[in-house]
Formats: C-alpha cells, structure tokens, sequence
C-alpha cells in the first residue's frame, strides 16, 4: 500500500537516511579524487542565455528583469554546464570540475529528474581515452564509497575493479544487431534513412512513416544494444557517427565518426564525452543544424551562445570533457531502483510513490 505521509515525515525519511549517507559519501569520495589530482571545482551559472541546444533536451526559461521591473532578456536555466566551463578553458584554467545543478524539463522517470545533479570536467591538452581512465578510477571510489565495491541496478552488477568492454558503435551494431552501420550511413553528416530503415526492417524493426535516420538509430539501439551494455564491467561505447556530436570533433583515423563516448553501467547511461571541437565555424553550423531539428520535431528553438563561439574563435585549446550522472551514480552505488531514494527533496514534494 502507497505511503501517502510527505517524503520529510520523520518515519518514512528514516528509510531513506542510510542510502543517502551513503550518496554523501559517494560525494566526498569523488572530490577527493579530482582534487588530488590538481583539478579545480568551479561554480558557473546556471542561468544562461543558451540552456544547451541538444535537439532533444527542453529547458526552462524565465525572464531576468531590471531593477524597475522592465525585461532586459529572456534567461533558460542550463541543461548542462558545459558552454560556461568551455569559456574557462579558453581563460586558462586547464583541469576543471563541477558539480551543477541543471534542469531538464519534460523529464521524469525511474531514472530522471527535471533537476539533477551532473558532474562535468575538462581537461585542456587530453582525448577521449583519458576520460576513460579518469571514469575507471571515479567508478571504483565511488563502489568503494558505497561499501559494497560493486554497481548495482536491479538485478544487474558490474564490478569497475574488472577489465572494463571498450567497443565501437559500429562494432556494437554488428555484434547485437547483425547491422552494417556505416554502410547504412550514405553521408556520414547528413545520413538518410532508406538505407539503415531496409537494414532494420531486415532484423524485424519495422521504420514508421517521417522516421529519420537517428530515430531509426535509436530504435534498433534501445531494442538490441544498449540492453546488453555494462553487465558485468562497465562498457566504455566510442566512435559515435559524426552527425550525432555536434560539439565532438571528428576522429583522426576515421573522419566519419566523432571523438565521443558513452558509459554503460548496468545497462544504464551514465556520462557521455568528447574530443571537443574547438572551430566556431563549424560549431556554428552544427548549432544551427540542431535548432533546425528541434524546431521541425517540437516547433521550439533556443538562442545560440555568441559569447561561446565567440570564445572558440578567440582560440580553445585541443581538450576533452565530460558529464556523468551523479544521482544515476548514487542508485548504482548503493543499489536504490529509484533516482527518488538518492535525492535528498524530490522537485516537486510529490506525488509519494508506494513506500
């Protein structure tokens, strides 16, 4: 039966105080582990002309008014941190972490938050692969934090202490899905989606009228891939194709695919990084591209970052960053099956759910 007291009742908040001391130690364990590392934590803001302009994320937006009481601009709160802590990196800073508090609306779910928190860090003169490493070492004090030294989710563990999978998308596609993805990707920056429609029509995932070639994408990915992803060992997913990193450039021994990565723990998301482009000309165009989609699909589109680009043109230096999820972080160090029982105040006080 549903526990319908409010989530601060002293009885049904003693439920929950153990997993989060826990989430607490998880924390402290993660900035011990970038600081002794020399990096800085930093505080960006969260309100931003730009909230972020991934075609599929919707943000919140307010308006900043004067002291008078006039509108002096319309204001979104960040999706991600990620333009503020760019500009740092062109100011000089070269090793930098955050822990933020982004808002994501139209999100909520066993596994989201329309307000979470999401740990962000750079690293002027590294690639892809060091993130890597830094996720191995931040997984394993994060278990250790948990006291169990396993990740959890369900029934589902994986242990970051072992050998973790490193596989390609590509390779992904052709080991779970029996899928050719690159030749089904006729332009690697604007692909169409005849081809890799036949190619999952084949494999029994029927296309639906209007699909585009990353809907078709997503359809045989949450179907066949990600399901098997992070059981056992984290899984380390590289080689995203081009037209799916707008903010990635492109990989030097194959120009069709980006510098970005996924960690899967558990079958579960984690984070998600980048060699970071670092031409405005091209960033622009790619923002561009990706508000003309958002606006096609769901008839919004946020402002572009001028002072961003115009921080790139002044000249970024060749860097890699990432986000990670700490709240899904907490759940799978500590075992909890709802990202309700790792945060310390839901969004909304409500509505309880049974327990």
């Amino acid at each position: 039966m549903a526990d319908v007291r409010p989530w601060w009742h002293r009885d049904r908040f003693a439920r929950r105080l153990p997993t989060l001391r826990r989430r607490a130690a998880m924390v402290s364990a993660i900035r011990a582990w970038f600081d002794a590392r020399d990096f800085l934590e930093v505080e960006t803001p969260a309100l931003q002309v730009s909230p972020g302009l991934e075609p599929h994320l919707m943000a919140f937006a307010t308006d900043l008014e004067a002291a008078d009481g006039r509108i002096r601009r319309r204001m979104h709160l960040h999706t991600s941190p990620e333009f503020a802590m760019k500009k740092l990196l062109v100011g000089g800073a070269p090793r930098i972490y955050q822990l933020a508090r982004v808002f994501r609306n139209r999100e909520g779910s066993r596994l989201h938050s329309p307000e979470f928190t999401l740990l962000e860090w750079y690293r002027a003169g590294a690639g892809w692969r060091d993130l890597v490493e830094d996720c191995r070492g931040l997984l394993q004090a994060a278990a250790t934090a948990g006291g169990e030294n396993v990740l959890r989710m369900g029934s589902a563990v994986a242990d970051p202490f072992r050998p973790w999978t490193v596989v390609s998308v590509a390779e992904a596609f052709r080991r779970w899905a029996d899928i050719d993805l690159m030749a089904a990707t006729d332009d690697p920056a604007a692909p169409s989606p005849a081809p890799l429609a036949e190619a999952a029509a084949r494999i029994g995932i029927p296309p639906h009228p209007g699909d585009d070639w990353e809907t078709i994408f997503f359809r045989i990915f949450l179907e066949r891939i990600e399901p098997r992803l992070g059981h056992g060992a984290p899984t380390v997913l590289h080689d995203y194709p081009i037209s799916m990193a707008a903010l990635s450039r492109p990989s030097r021994e194959d120009p069709r695919v980006a510098e970005r990565f996924e960690l899967y723990v558990c079958g579960v998301e984690l984070a998600n990084a980048f060699g970071e482009l670092t031409d405005a000309a091209v960033q622009r165009a790619r923002f561009v591209a990706d508000m003309d989609r958002k606006e096609r699909l769901y008839g919004v589109r946020y402002p572009i970052d001028e002072d961003f680009l115009a921080a790139l043109g002044h000249g970024m230096p060749e860097s890699a960053g990432i986000a990670l999820g700490i709240d899904r972080l907490a759940m799978l160090a500590t075992g909890a099956g709802h990202i309700e029982d790792v945060l310390w105040a839901p969004v909304d006080g409500g509505p309880e759910r049974a327990g």
